[in-house]
């Protein structure tokens, strides 16, 4: 009970309340070991994210308020997931291209396309007939059942179902037959190797979320004073995936678990994390308080004329309920444009947001957690007035249309601006105006990184001026430099160009094949490779006798 009263004064609660308010989680902690939910354990929502890793880590001090529960619970994570990157490696590589060209598209999408079509698996025709056979309409619902179908898996190596046929997803039912050759392709391709070199990225990509996720959590664990992270048993999970198409947040509900995907986005989409953490902590209560709820559901057909509500809602009211009262705590959260939230939850045909929010005034003013009061806002709920309001609204047919929130480009440093400028020059041939420029920065205090395009423009140059000598010594100090993948690749090419020049094949063949293994290369580099490597092992082939 001592992290509970540390979890009351992080609430702010006033310290007159504190002996009640543990009281009753006491008894509310008794009642969470009754099975009052004989639902079905499975239900889900997608959002479509309106704007355009492996650090794993547990989200502190939000999802921590009770380190004497932790034991029992097991706590939120941010995370990446094998089994997505598996299938999504899979989608991309059998032509699934939503989102490929968007500049928010992350890139190790395209390197892995690059590494699986390297590896050339034998599973991939069948899983690409697969694919194909089963196109979905649009490419949002066939990323969804997709991710649907990966949560809904051991993960590597085997991708075992995780649920009983009756109890898999509907939506992936049609899809089960590909799980066997997702073991083989997973295996064929070299995904775990692959995985394992994607960690970088992921930790990055992670390390963006963390700060804003754990703040966003603990505001919605505070304003539902909410001393636990949600109910016993029951796992709050994020995972980042890198090779899907950007800009989108699916949530799913799987048994005790709810997962949220986020995909590559300009900015983290904190608001809608949020959003679906608040949904895992408010959808048990629509249904623990599902005999409350049963007295206002005459309310429930005045929802069916909304065109934009998903079938999920209009079959069951505790979710539509659930999902109201969270739009009306965002709203209350919200505070600047509260009211403007409410009605457009309302228009959208969450009907039941607006008495949500009247009822949360009373709950701000009051000590209980959110997970008691909840009882009280349903049962506040006057049917007549509500009917009354509800008639009222203009149903929307069309979702909002949310700003794009587009970051703005980081000024070039003056060694970016000189290395452009210098490209420019080289483009119109000018040498050695191009030649000062990639000098001076060579000899800057530059990252290795940004030195290596000096020395690769200085060994083109060279090459242009016919001083092999000179091309070869810089495109080696290139290589010393750690250069970006498109520059490696490229002065391998250079490099064996020239071991072609002094005719010596063997050492032209080293330096193709070492540009060919570069990830993440550029398509012209692979293809000059792949093109030349040929050539020469055709001149080294013996002459046929006649």
């Amino acid at each position: 009970m001592l992290s509970q009263f540390y979890a009351v004064i992080a609430a702010g609660f006033p310290l007159i309340v504190l002996i009640r308010f543990l009281a009753r989680q006491f008894y509310w902690q008794v009642l969470d070991l009754i099975p009052t939910d004989f639902r079905h354990p499975l239900h889900w929502n997608q959002t479509r994210m309106s704007s355009a890793a492996f650090l794993r880590t547990l989200i502190p001090a939000a999802l921590l308020l009770a380190p004497a529960l932790s034991a029992q619970e097991p706590a939120g994570q941010l995370d990446a997931s094998p089994a997505l990157f598996t299938i999504m490696a899979a989608l991309n590589a059998s032509g699934y291209s939503e989102g490929l060209q968007s500049p928010n598209t992350h890139p190790l999408r395209r390197q892995m396309i690059a590494w699986v079509e390297q590896r050339k698996p034998p599973s991939l025709d069948k899983i690409r007939d697969f694919i194909t056979e089963r196109r979905a309409d649009n490419p949002s619902t066939e990323l969804a059942r997709y991710v649907t179908l990966a949560l809904s898996t051991t993960g590597p190596p085997n991708f075992k179902p995780r649920f009983d046929a009756n109890l898999m997803p509907p939506e992936t039912l049609p899809l089960e037959g590909l799980l066997p050759l997702l073991a083989r392709f997973h295996r064929e391709a070299e995904l775990d190797e692959a995985f394992q070199r994607a960690q970088p990225w992921f930790e990055q990509a992670i390390a963006q979320y963390h700060q804003p996720v754990t703040e966003a959590v603990l505001e919605a664990n505070s304003y539902l004073r909410n001393p636990t992270s949600g109910l016993r048993g029951r796992r709050f999970q994020i995972f980042v995936e890198l090779l899907a198409p950007p800009n989108f947040v699916i949530s799913r509900l799987l048994g005790d678990e709810f997962f949220v995907i986020v995909t590559p986005s300009p900015r983290p989409r904190v608001r809608d994390i949020r959003h679906a953490y608040l949904d895992y902590l408010i959808d048990p209560l629509a249904i623990r308080y599902g005999s409350a709820l049963d007295t206002k559901k005459p309310l429930a057909d005045l929802a069916l004329g909304s065109p934009l509500l998903a079938e999920e809602y209009k079959n069951d009211f505790s979710r539509l309920a659930a999902k109201s009262a969270v739009y009306a705590v965002e709203a209350r959260l919200a505070r600047a444009q509260d009211s403007a939230l409410v009605q457009q939850a309302m228009r959208e045909g969450f009907i039941l947001t607006a008495a949500f929010y009247d009822a949360l005034a009373g709950y701000e003013k009051q000590e209980e957690s959110f997970a008691l009061y909840f009882r009280k806002m349903i049962e506040s709920i006057d049917l007549a007035r509500e009917d009354r309001r509800i008639a009222q609204i203009d149903f929307a047919s069309a979702p909002a249309v949310r700003k794009v929130d587009t970051p703005s480009p980081p000024p070039q440093s003056p060694a970016e601006k000189d290395l452009e400028q210098a490209e420019k020059l080289y483009e119109a041939r000018d040498f050695e105006a191009a030649a000062v420029l990639f000098r001076r920065l060579y000899a800057s205090d530059a990252a290795p990184p940004l030195k290596a395009r000096a020395t690769y423009g200085l060994g083109r140059i060279a090459a242009q001026q016919k001083n092999l000598e000179l091309s070869q010594q810089w495109f080696e100090r290139t290589l010393e430099l750690n250069p970006e993948p498109f520059e490696r690749a490229w002065t391998l090419v250079y490099l064996g160009r020239l071991a072609r020049a002094a005719r010596d094949p063997e050492l032209a063949i080293r330096h193709y094949k070492a540009a060919l293994a570069v990830e993440g290369s550029s398509e012209a580099a692979r293809k000059a490779a792949q093109s030349e490597l040929a050539q020469v092992a055709a001149q080294l082939q013996p002459p046929q006798a006649p």
